[in-house]
């Protein structure tokens, strides 16, 4: 059995909706539907009624809901009795990032901060944004930096949790240029003839920008989605061969834009969207854990952006 499906019940329990749990744990309703079903045949039994709306538990379900609790929070008592034995780590600040960061953002801010604190150790764990949050909320990292946009802001209360502003970012259509230096594809795409889109996966964090992005494009995209993933990496290398549009931040496509290998694929300013970049951690005051290296990176975070 799958940890995750008992975190999709203890969802399902909470929300009483397939789609309101599938969003909020990033997977498409089919996806979490079969999540539900999977620990239904491990158990061996119904746990959800399906035949009442909102959806309620059965009270097989409602005696496994408790028990799910039970077990999520021992298995997160054990995974933190085991970090308190890292004391030789203490010096070690560990990183969440969904990927997309990790492999654009991060090494970069990482270098600059070093310019302050030569000595500094580091763990990147890359994430989809879901689960770096889970990470920062599990006690699980000291550190998490994500994206935020209003239209899309993490759950995190405020009461627990502070956040700093780190830089920005904007998100905007990208394609291969062509013989003449112009893009293969290009929105909003003319009458009758639909664009190829290379779609991150429905649910994803970036995927909700760019519904955003559309939504408030001055005329509606004729995209034909041909391809989806969870990484705007592998959108990126799609839009490279070629097979269509992609929505990509830009500090992922410097190099290639130098280059002349992908190009904008749409008019300046516009089906585009600028997004913060964030770090967040827990309050020292409720902190579960209270690493001097951290506390001296938030310091001196803290003073550069006032």
């Amino acid at each position: 059995m799958d940890t995750k499906w008992l975190e999709d019940f203890v969802s399902l329990a909470e929300t009483r909706s397939f789609s309101r749990s599938a969003q909020l744990r990033h997977v498409t309703q089919p996806a979490f539907s079969r999540r539900i079903q999977a620990l239904e045949a491990w158990t061996g039994i119904d746990l959800v009624d399906r035949s009442s709306y909102p959806t309620r538990l059965t009270p097989a379900g409602e005696t496994f809901h408790a028990q799910a609790l039970e077990i999520l929070g021992a298995l997160q008592a054990t995974r933190n009795m085991m970090r308190s034995h890292q004391a030789a780590g203490q010096d070690m600040i560990e990183f969440a990032v969904p990927h997309t960061l990790a492999f654009t953002f991060f090494p970069h801010w990482l270098m600059d901060l070093r310019q302050r604190f030569p000595d500094l150790k580091s763990r990147l764990t890359a994430l989809n944004v879901h689960d770096a949050v889970l990470r920062l909320t599990e006690g699980g990292c000291d550190l998490l930096i994500a994206y935020h946009h209003a239209a899309q802001p993490l759950q995190l209360s405020s009461d627990r949790y502070e956040m700093l502003t780190l830089g920005r970012e904007t998100l905007a259509p990208y394609a291969k240029a062509d013989a003449d230096g112009q893009p293969m594809f290009r929105l909003p795409g003319r009458l009758g003839v639909r664009v190829p889109f290379l779609s991150y996966a429905s649910g994803a964090y970036m995927a909700r920008l760019v519904e955003v992005i559309l939504k408030e494009a001055p005329q509606p995209a004729a995209l034909d989605p041909i391809y989806e993933t969870d990484m705007a990496e592998g959108l990126k290398a799609m839009a490279l061969e070629g097979h269509g549009l992609a929505f990509l931040p830009v500090s992922s496509v410097g190099k290639e834009l130098k280059a002349r290998r992908l190009v904008p694929a749409a008019p300046s300013g516009s089906f585009e969207l600028t997004m913060e970049v964030r770090i967040y951690r827990e309050r020292p005051e409720v902190a579960r854990h209270a690493k001097p290296a951290a506390q001296a990176v938030w310091d001196f975070l803290r003073q550069r952006q006032g």
